[in-house]
């Protein structure tokens, strides 16, 4: 009697083999078993040949095998992930509040009298960023700026893995901030399929019309603060509270607000698996010493239930209860115990229900946590300092510096030289040589300035202009023509080299220096 189970579970064992599909590696391998079988049974001078091992393993084309590993095409099954506690629950939890906080506030930050700190101007081809004020002419920062986030991305992901996914991504931070509406409104993991598996009711039905409700508040909310970006958002807020929006507010706003719901209230994990591509190429910035969330096998293997006060060597059982608590908390739905998968965004909610479940059971803790494969099969410890690692930190750090110090020694004033092109010269009074050329002054301060311009290059080089002092608005680009007059004597070349410097009144800092050719005759 005592072998009926044995003889149950290993007849259960070859059920599941004759019904599981091989994978394709399975497939190949036991081809070229075959094949070395039959060559070694074949005489000398013939050809071995292969039958269809349909009677042990049907072999599988790739795209077959990739079929029935995802199931594509399959009927979605809506995942309910189970609330979690722990250390990196309330980590994960405090990026969902600093990152929403800083998306949702940071707009309504002023820097100065009725100037926004963060605002992308369009109309005003202008971007305020706190003390600065970026032009189109300012392109290369924009340009540096995104280099530097996509390097960043790609040392953060070759060091710390996909922790970008699990605690700042956006969809990551607006699904955890709908998953918490939702468990407020129709309870926890259980209550939640309880109820979505039940009739409709009048209760069923008002707290589905309340959890929609929120959620497109919340989802509005997050489009107008999109909005806000783009267009002052005081003034967005009068013209919604006036109800007097412009057709392209009216759209980004709910386009936006849709977007939101949509993803993180219908699509939440498919965006993750089918939607983004950075889980696609992330195995491209991985190595054996990424950070990664697994589960320790060698540990927990063979998995089984067992009573706390139970003997799990003598029952000949690892550490893994199986209680598939790391699956329910999962968002995208995966088993963590089947390995590294990349639907997993190493959000760590495995971790700390594994690790409660260690604690009642009185194991050590660790089961499933953040290790590297090389620490967790070849017990290496952990090598930071590697040579991508290396690469991507030397190009980002001089990118960095490179930025950094341009924007600090960045001068918010442009001075553009355009020779008459009439006359290259002409003779004035008292047989003076005269240039005229016109002179293109913009202010990219967010203040207007007044400018005064003066000429050297050649002894006793005279500026003649309308105005003593040029008055330049934020933003604005104003034409000034000067003429510069030299004495016919001191003019030894064709073209010798002058230089043109605008410097503002109210600010020695702000100057600018322009070259330039003045051109005259040569007795």
């Amino acid at each position: 009697m005592s072998n009926a189970p044995e003889r149950e579970e290993e007849k259960q064992n070859d059920t599941d083999n004759k019904t599981r599909v091989p994978s394709l590696v399975e497939a190949q391998d036991e081809v070229a078993r075959l094949l070395s079988k039959k060559k070694q049974a074949t005489p000398a001078g013939e050809h071995p040949t292969v039958k269809s091992p349909a009677s042990l393993k049907r072999v599988i084309p790739l795209a077959e095998a990739d079929a029935l590993q995802e199931a594509l095409y399959a009927k979605r099954q809506r995942v309910y992930p189970r609330e979690v506690h722990g250390l990196l629950a309330n980590w994960r939890a405090a990026m969902v509040a600093v990152t929403l906080g800083i998306y949702y506030f940071l707009p309504w930050l002023n820097w100065g009298p009725g100037r926004q700190a963060f605002l992308i101007d369009l109309p005003g081809r202008k971007f305020h960023l706190f003390a600065w004020t970026f032009w189109p002419q300012d392109l290369f920062y924009l340009s540096a700026v995104l280099i530097i986030s996509a390097l960043s991305l790609f040392l953060f992901t070759a060091i710390a893995g996909r922790l970008w996914c699990g605690y700042t991504c956006p969809q990551t931070v607006w699904t955890e901030m709908f998953l918490w509406i939702e468990r407020k409104i129709d309870g926890d993991r259980n209550k939640q399929m309880k109820l979505a598996a039940s009739p409709w009711t009048r209760q069923k039905i008002q707290k589905r019309i309340a959890k929609h409700s929120v959620w497109i508040v919340l989802a509005l909310w997050t489009g107008f603060t999109f909005v806000g970006y783009v267009t002052p958002i005081r003034q967005l807020a009068g013209n919604v509270a006036s109800l007097s929006l412009g057709p392209w507010e009216t759209f980004w706003i709910f386009f936006y607000g849709l977007a939101t719901y949509g993803n993180a209230g219908w699509l939440r994990e498919q965006v993750c698996i089918y939607m983004c591509p950075y889980a696609r190429f992330q195995s491209a910035m991985f190595d054996r010493d990424t950070l990664i969330i697994s589960y320790d096998d060698r540990r927990g293997e063979p998995r089984g239930s067992r009573g706390r006060k139970d003997d799990r060597q003598a029952k000949g059982l690892g550490d893994c209860v199986d209680c598939t608590l790391c699956v329910q908390v999962c968002p995208t739905g995966i088993d963590i115990r089947d390995g590294l998968q990349y639907q997993c965004i190493a959000c760590g909610a495995c971790v700390d229900v594994c690790n409660s479940v260690m604690d009642k059971m009185g194991y050590p803790r660790g089961l499933v946590r953040y290790t590297t494969q090389n620490e967790l099969e070849l017990d290496k410890p952990r090598k930071i300092l590697r040579p991508r690692v290396l690469v991507y930190s030397g190009m980002l750090m001089a990118i960095a510096v490179a930025l950094v110090v341009a924007v600090l020694l960045r001068v918010p004033l442009r001075l553009d030289v355009i020779r008459d092109r009439n006359s290259l010269f002409r003779e004035a009074s008292q047989g003076r040589i005269e240039n005229v050329y016109v002179l293109k002054l913009m202010n990219m301060d967010s203040e207007p300035h007044r400018y005064r311009i003066t000429a050297t290059g050649i002894e006793g080089l005279a500026l003649r202009a309308d105005d003593e002092l040029i008055t330049v608005k934020s933003g604005e680009v104003t034409e000034v023509p000067v003429a510069l007059l030299a004495e016919r004597d001191r003019i030894t070349k064709r073209s010798t080299p002058i230089r043109f410097h605008a410097e503002a009144e109210d600010n020695p800092k702000l100057k600018v220096e322009e070259d330039a050719r003045f051109l005259g005759p040569v007795d």
